[in-house]
């Protein structure tokens, strides 16, 4: 549900704050008073994208923030934690936009990014703007609408998977077909350069290897003469540091006799002694095992430079050249087996278009059932809506195909074109007169019958959807009189089961309010201010009387308005 709305520096609106209640919540106000703005500033959190130019003048950013009460929504709670959000009693979503272009979204204070908002919006709002019934008459929407009626969502889901992996194989082989003829003129220069690399054969780090070892054989001279002199220092001198180490352990030791004191000092001059000689044992070992070979050097020099020459014409490191080898060695056994190749790739695609073809049954057939279900739910919901004797029929057809190729699925051993939808093609039929057959939706259906076909359809999804709340911008349009009362009363129906917020012009649906809001134009220091204020009972029937009758408020009015709300 949602609580609150905070929209501050918004295209008319300087600051609103609203807050909103369970049930039927009401907006009316004059043309242009700002009604559709507030919609539209509300379509913000729902994910909707954002333009500087709402942005009030003199004003650097608008502010859009919205809290809802989710009482345990766990696919909201899941989201958040996917996402590493706090959980809390109420969720705050908070959309800036700023002149400076740097557009910034919130949840409870925690910045987001704007698909993370739009995910959020689809599990909390279904919004119906003031042209959304005309969706209606696109045909491509049909679909749409019977797939979000059918809760087959996985089997979509597996569907779109194994499409989307057939797609990918398909782009793959047309993308192998038609680098055959490049691929043979390349072969004879990725031949050479293959023999050329394998020439060296290469591994991996060895430039760095063999660079560490040149460092060590060119020195070899300065390490034999630093390793000689320190080992003599240590060890062979006449009076090397060992023997005098030895001398004055000895002295250590009388003083120790006499003072105990020094028996910390006798251990660590024999610590040091110990240290000493393993210094010298390694630098024997070392100098031992030094060999002044210039012919090695000569020959790592010749491998450095070899290993040179690969990097600097393939990519700069070993790594690189190890990397062009391995795509040039791919590349030349795909040319000399092309046909192998191609025919792999093609026993891949016919296996994934069998599954495909499985999946996308399985989808065929559920759509037809939900159909049956959705005819009838929306024949009876007419009814209620005033358009009695209805006809509506959903059109489930397949498209043939007599292409070779990839073109097609077959299905019950037919060929039919598919596409992320699978093999089905939707279109709603209907009649709203008694004895007639059912045409076209998109050809047959009047304003006000779309708008109460929006309505059923949207009735219908709400009650299977669940979702917490449905926003409805004018979807009156095109009815009055006892239609509209009719209308009213399934916006009201439904509002036992989710909050509704809607802007209407009618009465007759206004006096249906569980709270009932105004929006007015100001004048504010030479400029237009749009404001909303949440009317009281007698606030509320000066309103409705108002729509009856105009600006110009009657006893008459006033009084049809009482009778509306008391009915």
């Amino acid at each position: 549900m949602l609580k609150s709305l905070h929209i501050k520096d918004y295209a008319l609106i300087d600051k609103i704050d609203v807050d909103f209640d369970k049930g039927l919540n009401i907006i009316t106000g004059e043309t242009g008073a700002g009604k559709s703005i507030l919609i539209d500033a509300m379509s913000l959190l729902l994910g909707e994208r954002a333009f500087t130019e709402v942005v009030r003048k003199d004003a650097q950013k608008a502010i859009v923030e919205g809290v809802f009460v989710l009482n345990e929504n766990k696919d909201v709670n899941c989201l958040l934690l996917e996402n590493e959000i706090e959980i809390l009693p109420e969720l705050i979503i908070r959309r800036e936009i700023s002149l400076k272009g740097n557009n910034r979204c919130f949840v409870n204070d925690t910045p987001v990014s704007l698909g993370l908002i739009k995910d959020l919006g689809n599990l909390l709002v279904d919004l119906h703007g003031q042209h959304d019934h005309q969706s209606l008459l696109r045909v491509e929407t049909h679909l749409t609408y019977l797939d979000k009626y059918g809760n087959y969502d996985s089997v979509i889901s597996d569907y779109r998977e194994k499409y989307n992996q057939l797609i990918k194989l398909i782009n793959k082989y047309n993308s192998v077909k038609e680098s055959e003829n490049l691929l043979k003129e390349k072969k004879e220069i990725y031949s050479f350069q293959l023999k050329e690399i394998d020439s060296v054969s290469p591994l991996e780090n060895e430039d760095d290897n063999i660079s560490d070892e040149l460092k060590v054989l060119e020195s070899s001279e300065k390490l034999l003469e630093l390793t000689s002199n320190i080992y003599q220092s240590l060890y062979e001198d006449s009076d090397s540091v060992v023997d005098r180490l030895s001398k004055i352990k000895s002295m250590l030791i009388e003083l120790k006799n006499i003072d105990g004191k020094f028996s910390e000092s006798v251990s660590e001059c024999e610590t040091a002694l110990t240290l000493i000689n393993d210094i010298s044992e390694f630098v024997r070992n070392y100098n031992s095992k030094i060999d002044i070979d210039p012919e090695t050097v000569e020959q790592k020099r010749e491998r450095l430079g070899s290993l040179n020459l690969l990097k600097r014409k393939y990519g700069g490191t070993l790594k690189a050249v190890l990397q062009h080898r391995e795509k040039i060695a791919a590349e030349i056994e795909l040319a000399e087996n092309f046909d192998d190749k191609l025919a792999s790739l093609q026993s891949d695609i016919n296996n994934l278009k069998n599954q495909c073809a499985d999946a996308a049954l399985k989808l065929s057939q559920l759509r037809k059932q939900a159909a049956k279900k959705i005819e009838s739910e929306v024949v009876k919901t007419l009814s209620l809506l005033g358009i009695d004797n209805s006809v509506f029929k959903i059109s489930i057809s397949n498209l043939p195909c007599e292409n070779s190729g990839f073109d097609y699925l077959v299905v019950n051993n037919k060929k039919y074109l598919f596409n992320s939808n699978g093999i089905d093609e939707v279109e709603f039929f209907i009649s709203t007169n008694l004895g007639e057959d059912p045409k076209p939706l998109i050809k047959v259906a009047s304003g006000g019958e779309i708008s109460r076909i929006m309505l059923a359809l949207k009735t219908i999804l709400a009650n299977k959807d669940k979702l917490p709340l449905l926003i409805f911008d004018e979807i009156d349009t095109g009815i009055s009189g006892r239609i509209a009362k009719k209308v009213g009363e399934s916006i009201k129906a439904l509002s036992k089961y989710h909050q509704i917020i809607a802007i209407t012009h009618l009465p007759q649906i206004g006096a249906l309010a569980d709270q009932h809001y105004s929006v007015h134009k100001f004048e504010v220091d030479k400029r237009i201010v749009s404001k909303i204020k949440r009317l009281n009972e007698e606030e509320r029937i000066n309103e409705l009387a108002k729509l009856m009758s105009g600006e110009v408020v009657t006893e008459a009015s006033i009084q049809g308005a009482k009778d509306l709300m008391n009915n």
